[in-house]
């Protein structure tokens, strides 16, 4: 039997997360910069930018008792594709 250490594998989690928000962050940037530039409204931006930030303090990554959980507790609406396909 594989005994799996929980909190090695959240913390390996989260720095994935943290890999797949980076360019959607820097995406984002772009598109506030943008905003500003024509006066249009941000709070949209901010907002997605906000979740993004908040992305590797999740709930679901904390709460998840085996690998199973935490690979389900990827956000695939917010960071794109899981890597554990």
């Amino acid at each position: 039997m594989i005994n799996i250490n929980m909190n090695k594998a959240r913390d390996i989690h989260r720095e994935k997360v943290r890999e797949a928000r980076n360019p959607k962050l820097a995406a984002k940037d772009v598109e506030f910069q943008r905003a500003l530039e024509t006066g249009a409204d941000t709070s949209a931006i901010v907002a997605d930018k906000q979740a993004l930030r908040d992305a590797p303090a999740s709930a679901a990554i904390e709460a998840a008792t085996n690998s199973d959980e935490l690979k389900a507790a990827w956000d695939t609406e917010l960071l794109g594709p899981s890597p554990y396909q």
